[in-house]
């Protein structure tokens, strides 16, 4: 499915209200350039949980768990992983098969790691079309 949004409150709108379809046990995948909305479009995943505590990029912590929504959301954000073996300090696989929901950003550097099934999230952006302009591009996986 190819989505196209025209404002910050858009791709927000649009991450709401996957998050709030979103059940547990659900990996999403979130894959963009930086400055392409992947933190605007997790703020609105979020909000659609249920969870209305600040949300950002865990980028130097990996992980961020929040359990004030209706299931819980793991938020990862692997860009700054050195290697695939990080992710297992961290537990990861008590995320990918657990009662929560998770969603990872610069999920293409952990592949060899990812569930058999997930939802990939993939944002662009096309300057020509406008500063806020995104194309948002979800694709069942299964590998």
């Amino acid at each position: 499915m190819l989505i196209e949004t025209f404002s910050h409150k858009e791709t927000f709108e649009l991450g709401r209200k996957i998050g709030s379809e979103a059940d547990a046990g659900a990996v999403f995948t979130l894959i963009g350039d930086l400055g392409t909305g992947k933190t605007v479009f997790t703020q609105g995943f979020a909000q659609g949980l249920g969870i209305m505590e600040p949300v950002n990029s865990p980028t130097f912590t990996i992980m961020q768990v929040y359990d004030s929504g209706r299931i819980p959301f793991y938020h990862f954000d692997v860009y700054r992983i050195g290697d695939v073996s990080e992710m297992d300090e961290i537990g990861y696989e008590d995320c990918f098969y657990g009662d929560g929901v998770c969603l990872i950003e610069w999920a293409d550097l952990i592949e060899d790691i990812l569930p058999e099934h997930y939802t990939e999230v993939r944002i662009s952006k096309d300057l020509k079309k406008g500063f806020d302009y995104r194309v948002i591009q979800l694709e069942e996986r299964k590998a």
